[in-house]
């Protein structure tokens, strides 16, 4: 196996599509027998054992006879590229087998069986499509991974294999022609599809994404976020739709000009910068930050076990012991601590405290040496594996705080007084009174919010989404020093009943319009800067 098995024993960046799936995919790309394909040139970068490759094959000897030409000189336009010898030569087999019902006299000869992103090709292509493999950057062989990082720009930061089989497959591509794959929808959004996003902003244009994220669409169950995305080599500006489809059925009958479609902004690297109507409300919203707030993330241990307990008291110093609150503490409308505890190994100056000021705590700290000299935090400096792997900010604790689970169904947001240090699950936004974080938590319940952030970031199972730091900071929120008093009363006393319908009556493009900005009173705005998300 190329690149190690999977927890089900299969191989990583082997799952195979629906064969109903291939088919409205070369529908929804206009590679039919119902048109002359005679001349079109094709290439599947990552052919597996055949679910792409063998229906092209079929369309076009189907075109052959419909048309009229040479099936064995038109077999000369289609290229298949895999890697694996051993599922090549089944792909082989399969075409054999295939050319042998459909035309006993013809045979193929440009199947590829080498690694596409190395592969000399010295070809364009009018169509490339197809089902790239998904490998997480951990999984790519350290030797191959550095070769990439050197052959793609796109392939940075921790990139999934699929990154540069984009990269490559828009490079091979004649004017006009289209690159058409059924992909993680991951790199849409996150900081490592960036670069990919930047490229075709500049180079290329993008027909459509089909978000098929919640759809059924592979031969087996797996967490692949999929989502079909047509690229074209074109000069001309097209409108890039982006659609949601939910199951398969619904796949299956969609039509390009689906109504419900809603229009990327290529304008930005961020293709789902926030918008109504097309157009940016930049003197009214701003983003988090802009407002003199702070996102930051809670700390990671390593080794929760031992770090995190609520036995601690009298085992460990009391200085030593901060309260931790972690995602299960919020799922209801109050907060609910544990009773665990966090060890502190720091400093107020961020320096790691001498444990031989510290006899409880360095017994117990030696009794657990050789499980925590395994973490890689500890690895670079053996004399230091009691540390954390983030470093521990006392001061925290007392600050008031707004407390955001990596993910949830519960969309109270919380505010914490001044009483938790929170753990690496949840978010945190600081900056302002206690009173003016729980205006801002009000406001990030409102749809107004949600809605942004379905848009800007990845959703999980269950249509939730993340609130991840990078998405929190390009959330746009009203400026909360230019809304009237008045409505920040209604917004409080909505926040205190839990009352989403209140808030969201309150939170709309409308009511921020109209929220009296002066100068001195709300943040001003360069109308020439570009604020784009």
């Amino acid at each position: 196996m190329i690149h190690g098995e999977r927890s089900n024993g299969k191989a990583h960046g082997v799952v195979n599509t629906k064969l109903e799936v291939v088919s409205k995919m070369l529908d929804l790309i206009n590679y039919k027998s119902d048109i002359n394909l005679s001349n079109i040139k094709v290439l599947e970068p990552s052919a597996g054992s055949g679910a792409f490759a063998l229906e092209i094959l079929k369309r076009l000897f189907e075109s052959s006879k419909r048309f009229r030409f040479n099936f064995q000189d038109s077999l000369l336009n289609i290229h298949f590229c895999e890697l694996d010898q051993n599922i090549a030569e089944e792909l082989r087999s399969n075409i054999v087998n295939l050319l042998k019902e459909l035309n006993p006299n013809s045979s193929f000869k440009n199947l590829h069986i080498y690694d596409f992103l190395r592969l000399e090709i010295n070809e364009k292509f009018d169509l490339i499509v197809g089902n790239p493999p998904y490998v997480r950057s951990e999984n790519i062989p350290q030797a191959s991974k550095e070769i990439y990082q050197t052959m793609f720009k796109t392939f940075t930061h921790r990139s999934d294999l699929y990154i540069p089989f984009y990269e490559k497959a828009l490079n091979l591509l004649n004017d006009n022609g289209s690159l058409s794959y059924v992909c993680s929808n991951r790199w849409l959004k996150n900081q490592y599809g960036e670069n990919l996003r930047k490229l075709i902003s500049n180079r290329y244009q993008v027909k459509s994404i089909i978000d098929l994220e919640n759809a059924k669409i592979f031969e087996e169950d797996v967490l692949g976020y999929p989502a079909i995305t047509t690229i074209v080599k074109s000069a001309k500006r097209l409108h890039s739709k982006y659609s949601e489809v939910f199951d398969l059925d619904t796949f299956l009958e969609f039509e390009q000009n689906d109504s419900n479609s809603v229009k990327l902004n290529l304008n930005s690297h961020n293709w789902f910068a926030y918008s109504y109507n097309g157009e940016s409300y930049e003197r009214f919203i701003s983003k988090i930050e802009d407002q003199n707030f702070k996102v930051g993330i809670g700390v990671a241990t390593g080794r929760d076990s031992i770090f995190i307990s609520s036995s601690f008291i009298g085992k460990i110093e009391d200085e030593l012991l901060i309260p931790i609150i972690t995602s299960k503490g919020i799922k209801t409308s109050t907060i609910q601590w544990s009773g665990n505890f966090i060890i502190n190994p720091f400093k107020i100056n961020g320096d790691l405290i001498n444990l031989d000021e510290f006899p409880l705590a360095k017994k117990y700290f030696l009794r657990n040496r050789k499980e925590l000299s395994k973490r890689h935090v500890a690895k670079k400096d053996l004399s230091k594996y009691y540390k954390t792997i983030d470093k521990i900010h006392k001061n925290l604790v007392s600050q008031p705080k707004i407390l955001l689970p990596d993910i949830s169904s519960n969309r109270f947001i919380h505010v914490d007084e001044g009483n938790y240090y929170p753990h690496h699950n949840l978010y945190y936004i600081t900056g302002g009174t206690y009173e003016q974080l729980r205006l801002l938590a009000s406001i990030l319940m409102s749809d107004f919010v949600y809605e942004q952030l379905l848009r800007i970031g990845n959703k999980m199972k269950g249509g939730y989404p993340r609130w991840q730091s990078q998405n929190i900071r390009k959330l746009r929120i009203p400026l909360l020093n230019a809304i009237p008093d008045s409505v920040k009363c209604s917004l409080l006393e909505a926040y205190d009943k839990n009352d989403l319908n209140k808030i969201n009556s309150i939170i709309t493009i409308e009511a921020i319009e109209a929220f009296e900005i002066k100068e001195g009173q709300g943040v001003l705005f360069d109308s020439q800067a570009n604020y784009n998300i």
